[in-house]
């Protein structure tokens, strides 16, 4: 149930992130501002995720999961994020829209960070349960555009924001009802997935042991792009398709076919991935999205487009999951917690500061600046993973 919880979590960020894509041309419309306004939203998110990793890691070591009742760090943060979908459901002033952006990111990066690291802690089939527990992020983004893009073209287009509301305030009870305000160390104990000495100094992982380990940088900018690269394709594929392939009030569906590939290369991608090796597959999956992002650039095919988005979703879906079990295997397990926690809370700031200079370069040189930025973007990514140590002997 605990892992069937964390799911739902994942299923509604997935859904908060896939949400703007097809509704970022109505906004713009609505409030009549230009792609560099537009895109203080994901500033604003930029600085949620910031304060989100910078305060994650001495929240989860004083209350983690439920060590206090009356702040569990996990809650608190899906408590945040339900705040937030009530501030768009009306909808809000701009300026409120702005702050309620900067609300969804303190609380996604405290939910993911915490998911990722409940996860990694497990012992057995780590790589499995990543991919599931990751392919329901990729469900509620590919679900999401179906609302918006419908959403998108009625009067009351902010309405979309009350079925985020409803799906967050469900979050909010599962998690309550399941975790019960318990620490981490007794559910996975108590699940026969950790004992709980392997578990008892993972408290003490801090700042500087953190980052006196090369690997954390490596591991740490490798994610912020992959996440910028991610938000930012699901996010502006569909002002790009609209403004230079002409497309029309349909193009949302676009965002759903690029996380409908990201669902199915988490889970169907597991066999390919341990058969080559988790490492040489990432390589591997880094150069064919390249490829294909290069065709998004010099193909002016709205259907080609369509195709090659959805292709370069099914080849990023697996990487996060390989990133996440491959650092619990090079990282001390002492600091385990500290490390996923400042990796996924503070790479998360890539899906804000991604979008936001997309927003910026599109305003100075239209919108076809897209794909040379990802396509530059994804190729630095493939270079830090290179960077990342393969094998290294951890200490207990």
């Amino acid at each position: 149930m605990h892992f069937i919880a964390l799911c739902w979590a994942f299923f509604v960020e997935g859904w908060n992130d896939g949400s703007t894509g097809p509704l970022l041309p109505t906004i713009q419309n609505y409030y009549h501002v230009g792609f560099a306004v537009v895109s203080t939203i994901f500033i604003l998110n930029a600085i949620g995720f910031i304060v989100g990793a910078f305060t994650l890691v001495p929240l989860m070591n004083k209350f983690g999961y439920g060590k206090n009742p009356a702040i569990d760090t996990h809650l608190t943060g899906a408590i945040v994020q339900t705040l937030a979908y009530a501030l768009q459901a009306p909808p809000a002033p701009f300026p409120l829209l702005v702050i309620s952006f900067g609300l969804a990111g303190y609380g996604l990066s405290l939910e993911n960070a915490l998911g990722n690291t409940y996860v990694g802690s497990i012992k057995s089939g780590t790589l499995v349960l990543l991919g599931l527990l990751h392919a329901a992020y990729g469900l509620g983004a590919f679900c999401a555009p179906l609302s918006a893009t419908h959403f998108a073209t009625q009067t009351h287009w902010s309405y979309h924001y009350f079925i985020s509301l409803s799906l967050a305030v469900m979050n909010v009870v599962f998690l309550a009802a399941v975790f019960r305000f318990r620490d981490q160390d007794s559910i996975l104990t108590e699940a026969g997935h950790a004992d709980a000495s392997d578990l008892a100094n993972e408290g003490s992982g801090h700042y500087r042991a953190l980052l006196g380990i090369r690997a954390v940088h490596f591991l740490t900018a490798f994610v912020t792009i992959y996440i910028g690269v991610e938000v930012t394709l699901g996010g502006w594929i569909v002002t790009y398709i609209v403004r230079q392939r002409q497309g029309g009030p349909s193009s949302g569906y676009i965002s759903s076919g690029f996380f409908g590939g990201l669902t199915f290369g988490r889970v169907g991608l597991l066999w390919l991935s341990k058969r080559i090796g988790e490492a040489r597959a990432l390589t591997m999956y880094a150069i064919l999205c390249i490829a294909l992002e290069v065709t998004i650039w010099v193909v002016p095919s709205l259907i080609e487009n369509a195709l090659a988005v959805s292709i370069i979703g099914v080849f990023m879906g697996p990487m996060f999951p390989i990133l996440v079990n491959h650092s619990s295997k090079i990282l001390p397990r002492w600091l385990l917690s500290g490390a996923l926690g400042l990796i996924t809370g503070f790479g998360q700031t890539g899906s804000a500061l991604l979008p936001f200079i997309t927003g910026l370069l599109a305003s100075r040189f239209g919108i076809s600046s897209l794909p040379p930025l990802v396509v530059s973007m994804t190729s630095a990514m493939t270079f830090l993973w290179l960077l990342v140590p393969k094998s290294q002997r951890r200490s207990d």
